[in-house]
């Protein structure tokens, strides 16, 4: 068994934001939804491994403030550079937590709607 998607929400109109966060500073790609569930919103990104993360519209909003997606990049410097990229774009990174994963180095996002996300690396 492998992951295939996680889901996360957005708020009515908030595509682009997700945009931003999912393709602009996390580096995934987005993915054409299929027909029938375009006109619900919402976008859908895929990661280099195939993984995807679909976002879709909620109505009333609340984020994520705990439950999350956790995102394994392949070293630290390419943690270390998309926890920069999403800091330059003004993204809130939370690197307290860095260390306290045994056998990875971490952070810890919160996307332009409040969802959190992690993203990690093995720490060798």
């Amino acid at each position: 068994m492998r992951l295939h998607h996680v889901q996360v929400a957005c708020p009515p109109g908030g595509e682009d934001v997700a945009r931003a966060f999912w393709s602009d500073g996390l580096g995934l790609v987005e993915v054409e939804k299929p027909p029938d569930l375009r006109a619900r919103g919402g976008a859908w990104f895929r990661s280099p491994g195939g993984a995807e993360v679909h976002v879709g519209v909620e109505d009333p909003f609340v984020p994520a403030r705990k439950a999350h997606p956790a995102l394994l990049l392949d070293s630290v410097s390419a943690l270390d550079e998309t926890a920069d990229r999403l800091g330059h774009l003004g993204f809130d990174v939370d690197r307290s937590q860095r260390d306290t994963f045994p056998g990875h180095v971490r952070f810890h996002v919160f996307d332009g709607h409040g969802n959190r996300v992690e993203v990690l690396a093995p720490a060798h």
